[in-house]
């Protein structure tokens, strides 16, 4: 009777579906972070994006954006390029925890990075869906550098970080 009941199980086991892995661009077994420090008023203002993950290169050019504040967060309009395809974004930013904004209807945006003179974010999700990195201008190498390594910390696939 006994194998009669496990034989069942694993029958029963065997019909479950496959957990459903995140299509994302980062471990989910790395712990990743936001930056506790994050002073949204201080992003107001135009961003261009200047990277991204994506699967294959090309797809679509820089995106860019307007941080505006609004309703005791960010409004966000403009359009980004997210793993190769153009997605328009026009959103409310709220503040949701250090270094992390709620987007209705959307996952939470977490900022990875800022550098000291807000002229460079880093951007991610915690599924990993989207990395991407803004700037006010023209990024130097170094803040490029210094961004690719903050997604690296964070598990994000390095072979698929695309500057533009």
């Amino acid at each position: 009777m006994h194998r009669l009941i496990l034989a069942a199980l694993v029958a029963l086991a065997a019909c479950a579906p496959a957990p459903q892995k995140v299509a994302g661009f980062r471990d989910p077994a790395t712990p990743v972070w936001s930056a506790a420090a994050f002073a949204p008023e201080r992003a107001a203002g135009d961003w261009r994006q200047v990277a991204s993950h994506a699967r294959r290169p090309g797809g679509c050019a820089s995106g860019a954006v307007r941080m505006t504040p609004a309703g005791g967060g960010l409004a966000i309009d403009g359009t980004l390029c997210i793993d190769g395809e153009v997605r328009p974004v026009n959103a409310l930013a709220r503040p949701a925890g250090p270094g992390r904004l709620a987007l209705a209807g959307q996952e939470d945006w977490w900022i990875l990075w800022v550098d000291e003179g807000y002229r460079t974010l880093a951007i991610g999700t915690p599924s990993g869906r989207f990395g991407l990195v803004l700037d006010r201008g023209a990024i130097p190498p170094d803040r490029l550098a210094a961004a690719r390594e903050v997604f690296d910390f964070n598990g994000y696939d390095p072979a698929a970080f695309r500057p533009f």
